[in-house]
């Protein structure tokens, strides 16, 4: 078997889906996307195309090995989105090739199915409280939420008062039993995130996203090793070798590699041994499309350090296009008393509605990350 074509469809709401095509009729198919910068990616994916048409699909390891050490500059979010959108649709080919799940040619299951998580949204507590509510009221057993807005280096009680207040909001409309997750976002710096995460402690929360960024972690582990909160992060981590520091470190409980940032199924079953390892869980990073979902599955299917699966289904950035709308059958993601079943079908375990596929990309998207600003005008993180 021999790859034949690739192509990229920039579908609404803003993600990137990538087809590859096989001289004996196998096609897969993969999310080789970084939120803001999709078209970067599609760029990189048909410069990767220039070494893969031709190549045996089936030479995965040897492929994403090439792929990633082959171009001499390495790494970063778009090299390693494009390569991860590459590498799922390889294993989507070999999988519907031999007809089984991919996570069965990865040792098979350890379980059956995975807890998810619901994004909720809403600045004011009430508004978040209301959500909370209404996606506890379909099943979902845990949620996470933003915690604050932007934040100086050193801010206002009145600003950790209102987080405070969020999240009480939503301890208290949801009850005792609900896991709730805050993503501080990056949003946070070190001076503040020490008084957010004391603020936070009587709330018993599931964890803490980004209390601060990746890059200030080594300044702020002992922190995050002494805070009873547990502590998630990893989004916006690329590699096995961006995460040898930070596990390490010891500062982090949860690691949230992306599957469609950080090297496709290969590199991210990599990284979630190297966790366990350490004891660390695992929580995948999926705020995407279907595509990204049935990729996490997968790896989620047969690592037992996996602990809970982000998924997109109604999340605020999903305005035109929502998570079921381009699968053939959106029954393959029913949620059921919080947790979501693993695809059992060949490759991924879903179907791409290539026609609609198409339709929506002739709109495409220009999807770009909002820019805020503080109130003296300096740029906030977002």
């Amino acid at each position: 078997m021999k790859i034949t074509s690739m192509t990229t469809y920039q579908v609404p709401p803003r993600w990137l889906f990538l087809k590859i095509e096989t001289d004996e009729g196998v096609v897969g198919w993969g999310e080789p996307v970084l939120e803001g910068r999709a078209d970067a990616v599609a760029a990189t994916v048909d410069e990767l195309s220039d070494y893969l048409i031709g190549q045996d699909p089936s030479r995965i390891e040897d492929l994403w090995t090439v792929l990633y050490r082959g171009g001499f500059y390495r790494g970063g979010g778009i090299h390693m989105s494009a390569l991860a959108g590459i590498d799922q649709a390889l294993w989507d080919i070999r999988g519907k090739t031999l007809g089984v799940p991919v996570h069965d040619l990865l040792g098979g299951r350890v379980r059956e199915r995975i807890k998810v998580y619901s994004w909720i949204g809403g600045d004011r507590p009430a508004e978040t409280a209301q959500a909370a509510s209404a996606v506890v009221d379909r099943g979902f057993t845990a949620v996470k939420m933003n915690g604050t807005e932007e934040l100086q280096y050193l801010d206002s009680w009145a600003k950790v008062d209102q987080c405070v207040a969020n999240v009480a909001a939503v301890r208290e409309a949801v009850g005792p039993d609900i896991g709730i997750g805050v993503d501080f976002h990056g949003r946070v710096h070190r001076p503040m995130a020490k008084v957010l995460l004391r603020e936070l402690e009587p709330y018993r929360l599931m964890f803490v996203e980004e209390p601060v960024l990746s890059e200030h972690l080594d300044g702020f582990a002992g922190v995050l090793r002494n805070s009873p909160i547990p502590i998630a992060l990893g989004e916006r981590l690329y590699s096995r070798w961006d995460f040898k520091s930070v596990l390490a470190s010891g500062a982090v409980d949860i690691v949230q590699p992306d599957p469609s940032h950080c090297g496709g199924i290969t590199e991210s079953r990599k990284i979630a041994h190297m966790a366990e390892a350490y004891d660390v869980a695992l929580a995948l990073h999926c705020p995407l499309g279907p595509i990204a979902l049935a990729a996490c599955l997968q790896i989620d299917a047969g690592c037992h350090n996996a602990t809970i699966q982000e998924q997109s289904l109604g999340i605020h950035y999903n305005t035109s296009n929502d998570l079921l709308d381009y699968l053939v059958d959106p029954t393959v993601f029913t949620y059921e008393s919080g947790q979501v079943a693993i695809p059992s079908g060949p490759g991924l375990g879903i179907e791409i509605n290539e026609p609609y596929v198409a339709e929506r990309a002739a709109e495409g998207h220009r999807w770009r990350n909002p820019v805020w600003r503080h109130a003296d005008g300096s740029v906030a993180e977002w």
